[in-house]
């Protein structure tokens, strides 16, 4: 049987959830935009491109479309919008009639609060050196997975989240072969560092303070890749991201809160909410990106991609705090998922390109554990862009994506779902999401 105060501790539980929070440009908290060229047609064919070096995000051995040293420098400005409804609320306070607690308290909410995902700017940097005419050193630097978002500490659903941040930061380097006129190959290795910020209320409604977790931690990953072309004018490419393993170390601390490191808090006697240092231990997914691209004619090129997200490696979290309380265990219940895209490139003229493409991009969260730091739903993109080349040597690329986003609930109730939510409350929001993403890049030869 759970006691009372193991209950009541619940409420003080911050996520350290590197996966509890969805941006609103890609599916779970990946992050697409790594290329204006790729992002111009909605990633099609971007493992089989031949245009420039960033696409080697997706598939290392295209760095060998570097036949000079190479710098591409690129940056995705995202505009998301997500409106959430409450549409009713209640805290986790237990019925303790020795301490005065009668039970949930219903948290008033004036319906809806918008903006609660902040833009964010995705920058991508890819230089490229050939050691000779058939092998080409490769670094990037690019941000994998992440996300800012922010409910602010008033809504209705602050005991289940506030305030998430997260930042994957990744620093590859990589070879690239020509292993023939029809087959290149090339790996990298990938040194990665992560950061997340998770917030939120912790106490009982109108004796209330915030619980705020920092945590960070260091990992590795690699990529491999081919590229194929049977036949003048055809080209296959595969490309794997492996899973990337954190051991995340950071701290837990409240302000605004009764009881802190001793004494009686906010939820009664004999429980209290200590600072205290946590980790956990998290695997990123693995990606896999399928691609063909086909040139029609001397002018146009049809593109098309598949790429698998390995989100079932991140099956929950089981924070540990240095201190008496007990761990804390969160489902994510994620499911591996399929993005599909489809895209044309028109060399307009010797100086102008351009791009267009859709994608269908599904969402890794199910209905069941879909929570207010996992509010994901199914996209669809449809993408535009062009690439204007100053000379040989110095080309310009722009592309715009719009993302609509599948409208979702969160309906979390701790009496049907356990003790995961027995200190959160329940919640029951409607959320209606959309972005926008502009990307630039420059692209220099010398």
């Amino acid at each position: 049987m759970t006691t009372p105060s193991k209950s009541l501790f619940k409420v003080s539980l911050v996520t350290v959830s590197v996966a509890a929070a969805s941006s609103a440009f890609s599916a779970g908290f990946a992050l697409n935009d790594h290329s204006a060229t790729a992002s111009g047609k909605a990633l099609a064919g971007v493992a089989a491109s031949n245009e420039d070096i960033s696409a080697s995000f997706w598939n290392p051995a295209l760095f060998v479309n570097a036949k000079e040293t190479t710098v591409y420098v690129s940056g995705a400005y995202v505009m998301p919008s997500m409106d959430v409804t409450v549409n009713s609320a209640s805290d986790a306070t237990p019925t303790v009639p020795a301490f005065g607690l009668t039970g949930p308290v219903d948290i008033t909410s004036d319906g809806a609060t918008q903006d609660s995902v902040d833009d964010t700017l995705v920058p991508s940097l890819y230089f490229a050196k050939p050691l000779s005419d058939k092998t080409v050193a490769g670094i990037a630097l690019n941000v994998p997975f992440g996300l800012s978002g922010d409910y602010g500490q008033e809504w209705a659903g602050r005991f289940h989240a506030t305030e998430t941040g997260i930042q994957d930061i990744a620093l590859s380097f990589a070879l690239a072969h020509r292993v023939s006129d029809k087959l290149s190959a090339g790996a990298s290795v990938q040194l990665h560092s992560a950061e997340v910020v998770l917030e939120s209320a912790v106490g009982r409604s109108g004796s209330e303070g915030i619980g705020r977790i920092e945590a960070d931690a260091t990992g590795f990953g690699f990529s491999l890749g081919v590229m194929f072309e049977p036949v003048k004018g055809t080209r296959l490419g595969a490309g794997y991201r492996s899973e990337v393993e954190f051991d995340f170390e950071g701290d837990v601390k409240y302000t605004d809160v009764a009881g802190v490191n001793g004494g009686l808090s906010a939820l009664g006697a004999g429980y209290q909410l200590v600072n205290a240092d946590v980790t956990d231990s998290i695997t990123f997914p693995s990606v896999l990106t399928l691609s063909v691209e086909h040139d029609l004619s001397n002018k146009v090129t049809l593109g098309l991609t598949a790429i698998r997200t390995g989100w079932g490696s991140m099956d929950g979290i089981n924070i540990d705090f240095d201190s008496d309380q007990p761990n804390s265990k969160l489902t994510f219940g994620f499911e591996d998922q399929w993005m599909y895209s489809a895209g044309l490139t028109y060399a307009y003229s010797d100086k102008l390109t351009l791009r267009t493409g859709v994608a269908m991009d599904n969402s890794p969260v199910t209905d069941e554990y879909r929570s207010a730091r996992t509010p994901d739903g199914d996209r669809k993109w449809i993408s535009i862009g062009g690439t204007y080349d100053f000379n040989d040597m110095t080309s310009a690329t722009f592309a715009f994506t719009h993302v609509m986003i599948d409208d979702v609930s969160v309906d979390r109730d701790f009496t049907a779902s356990g003790e995961e939510d027995a200190g959160r409350g329940t919640l029951d929001a409607d959320y209606k999401s959309s972005a926008n993403v502009i990307s630039v890049a420059m692209n220099m030869a010398f």
